[in-house]
């Protein structure tokens, strides 16, 4: 839900059905459980400041899951008891090699913290959950479902290794969208998906080969505000608070975003709210008539997440006309 936090896209996320979604604040746990869901997974490794949100959370809903991967985090959950018999749900974050949460895979401490998960007394272990992080750093069918091969191999490997041990797992849950925009042929033995951004696809997936540049269904409108001939640009008003800065650190050309419909412009510089567009070909000058003060043009952001969430309405659009407003939770952590 993190990427869109509207309760529009939920019901299409999930069919009319009102459980089975991730979050990444407890704030959206809170406005998704108001608006009738009762299955929620907090995507963030839980800290001891935000047990009592959370233990209002877990009471209230039928299921709500935590992560954990280290052991203060565990005595912190066991400590704080929760009310009517309830006991804290939790899933092992492991890190199949995406570089960021979890417990490596091959740890051999993995099975003594799972051991030491299934017997606190104040808590439920459910099962695995892993981020599969690095399809972002691929580029490509093969190597995505190579990716995604790999990542579940490599959870289904732990999950082997805990029943082994007597430890069942009800849940084995994988993400993100390049692994599940470019599925592998069998996914026997998970349970869970987990992608975010596939919701609206960007740039950045278009990059990495999840989706096509039709797919991408997020645009932010920007005006055209000043013409510089002799320094071979035009000014547009849409700066780092209109979109994000991921392109410039991972695209080798800088662009931080296409131009939908104008593959001739190039936005290479932002400020807050300006930005600057060049031709994308330094041996052609700008037409800068094709671009009068005032126009409109439409920016396709490298990283929809992030562009989404600085701004406080969705217009949403059909055939040319705004058919719709959605208005995304923005109530902070």
């Amino acid at each position: 839900m993190k990427t869109h936090k509207t309760l529009e896209a939920a019901r299409y996320m999930t069919d009319g059905g009102n459980m089975g979604i991730v979050v990444s604040t407890l704030s959206e746990a809170e406005f998704y459980a108001a608006g009738g869901y009762h299955d929620i997974t907090y995507g963030y490794l839980i800290t001891t400041d935000k047990l009592p949100q959370a233990s209002e959370l877990t009471r209230k809903l039928k299921h709500f899951y935590v992560f954990v991967d280290s052991y203060p985090t565990l005595k912190a959950l066991g400590s704080y008891k929760l009310a009517d018999g309830k006991k804290w749900e939790v899933l092992l974050a492991v890190d199949a090699r995406s570089n960021r949460e979890g417990i490596m895979y091959d740890d051999r401490e993995l099975i003594s913290l799972a051991k030491a998960i299934a017997n606190e007394a104040n808590v439920t272990f459910c099962g695995l959950y892993t981020h599969c992080g690095n399809s972002y750093y691929v580029q490509g069918e093969q190597a995505i479902k190579h990716s995604g091969q790999i990542t579940l191999d490599r959870m289904i490997n732990v999950r082997n290794r805990l029943s082994a041990e007597g430890i069942q797992c009800k849940i084995t849950g994988i993400g993100s969208t390049p692994n599940c925009s470019v599925p592998i042929s069998d996914y026997q033995g998970l349970t869970e998906f987990h992608p975010g951004n596939y919701v609206f696809y960007d740039y950045q997936q278009m990059c990495i080969g999840s989706c096509k540049l039709s797919d991408i269904c997020v645009r932010v409108l920007t005006r055209v505000i000043g013409h510089y001939p002799l320094k071979g640009h035009f000014l547009i008003d849409c700066g780092f608070t209109g979109i994000s800065h991921d392109g410039m650190r991972r695209l080798p050309q800088n662009d931080f975003c296409l131009v939908d419909g104008h593959p001739e412009l190039k936005l290479v510089a932002m400020t807050q709210e300006i930005a600057t567009v060049r031709s994308s070909n330094e041996s052609e000058a700008l037409d800068f008539e094709k671009y009068p003060i005032g126009s409109f043009l439409e920016i396709i952001p490298y990283h929809a997440c992030a562009t989404a969430y600085m701004h406080h309405k969705y217009f949403i659009r059909e055939n040319g006309k705004i058919v719709d407003e959605w208005i995304p939770h923005h109530q902070g952590w």
